[in-house]
Protein backbone atom coordinates (compact mmCIF):
# COMPACT_ATOMS: atom_id res chain seq x y z
CA UNK A 1 0.00 0.00 0.00
CA UNK A 2 1.27 3.45 -0.87
CA UNK A 3 1.76 6.06 1.78
CA UNK A 4 -0.63 8.97 1.51
CA UNK A 5 1.63 11.90 2.22
CA UNK A 6 0.46 15.28 3.45
CA UNK A 7 0.56 16.67 -0.08
CA UNK A 8 -2.12 14.22 -1.22
CA UNK A 9 -4.69 16.19 0.77
CA UNK A 10 -3.74 19.43 -1.00
CA UNK A 11 -4.87 19.16 -4.63
CA UNK A 12 -2.79 22.13 -5.77
CA UNK A 13 0.41 20.78 -4.22
CA UNK A 14 -0.29 17.33 -5.61
CA UNK A 15 -0.90 18.75 -9.10
CA UNK A 16 2.35 20.73 -8.93
CA UNK A 17 4.22 17.59 -7.90
CA UNK A 18 2.60 15.70 -10.76
CA UNK A 19 3.54 18.49 -13.18
CA UNK A 20 7.15 18.33 -12.03
CA UNK A 21 7.09 14.59 -12.64
CA UNK A 22 5.61 15.04 -16.12
CA UNK A 23 8.18 17.69 -17.02
CA UNK A 24 10.98 15.39 -15.95
CA UNK A 25 10.56 13.42 -19.17
CA UNK A 26 10.90 15.35 -22.43
CA UNK A 27 8.63 13.09 -24.48
CA UNK A 28 5.93 13.12 -21.79
CA UNK A 29 6.23 16.90 -21.42
CA UNK A 30 5.86 17.35 -25.17
CA UNK A 31 2.79 15.11 -25.14
CA UNK A 32 1.30 17.16 -22.27
CA UNK A 33 1.71 20.36 -24.27
CA UNK A 34 0.40 18.78 -27.44
CA UNK A 35 -2.68 17.18 -25.91
CA UNK A 36 -3.68 19.96 -23.52
CA UNK A 37 -2.90 22.93 -25.74
CA UNK A 38 -0.85 24.43 -22.93
CA UNK A 39 2.34 26.23 -23.84
CA UNK A 40 5.48 26.71 -21.77
CA UNK A 41 4.48 30.36 -21.37
CA UNK A 42 0.99 29.49 -20.12
CA UNK A 43 2.47 27.01 -17.65
CA UNK A 44 5.00 29.53 -16.41
CA UNK A 45 2.51 32.41 -16.13
CA UNK A 46 -0.36 30.37 -14.66
CA UNK A 47 1.48 27.72 -12.69
CA UNK A 48 -0.89 27.84 -9.73
CA UNK A 49 -4.14 28.46 -11.63
CA UNK A 50 -6.69 25.76 -10.88
CA UNK A 51 -7.64 25.21 -14.56
CA UNK A 52 -4.00 24.67 -15.52
CA UNK A 53 -3.41 22.29 -12.62
CA UNK A 54 -6.64 20.45 -13.48
CA UNK A 55 -5.46 20.08 -17.09
CA UNK A 56 -2.22 18.49 -15.91
CA UNK A 57 -4.09 15.97 -13.79
CA UNK A 58 -6.62 15.32 -16.57
CA UNK A 59 -3.69 14.57 -18.86
CA UNK A 60 -2.54 11.90 -16.41
CA UNK A 61 -6.05 10.59 -15.79
CA UNK A 62 -6.56 10.05 -19.51
CA UNK A 63 -3.48 7.82 -19.85
CA UNK A 64 -3.49 5.10 -17.23
CA UNK A 65 0.16 4.04 -17.67
CA UNK A 66 1.32 7.59 -16.87
CA UNK A 67 -1.23 7.88 -14.06
CA UNK A 68 0.15 4.76 -12.41
CA UNK A 69 3.78 5.78 -12.95
CA UNK A 70 3.16 9.27 -11.57
CA UNK A 71 1.37 7.90 -8.52
CA UNK A 72 4.22 5.49 -7.90
CA UNK A 73 6.81 8.26 -8.24
CA UNK A 74 4.84 10.46 -5.83
CA UNK A 75 4.28 7.55 -3.44
CA UNK A 76 0.50 7.85 -3.53
CA UNK A 77 -2.41 5.88 -4.90
CA UNK A 78 -3.62 6.75 -8.42
CA UNK A 79 -7.01 7.53 -6.90
CA UNK A 80 -5.42 10.49 -5.06
CA UNK A 81 -4.53 12.05 -8.41
CA UNK A 82 -8.06 11.45 -9.68
CA UNK A 83 -9.55 13.00 -6.53
CA UNK A 84 -7.26 16.03 -6.86
CA UNK A 85 -8.35 16.42 -10.49
CA UNK A 86 -12.01 16.29 -9.51
CA UNK A 87 -11.39 18.91 -6.82
CA UNK A 88 -9.52 21.26 -9.16
CA UNK A 89 -11.97 20.82 -12.03
CA UNK A 90 -14.91 22.09 -9.98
Amino acid sequence: MKHQTHKSSDPEALALSALAWVLGDTARADRLLSLTGLTPEVLRDNLTARPVLAAVLEFLANHEPDLVLAADALNIEPSALIAAHENLAQ
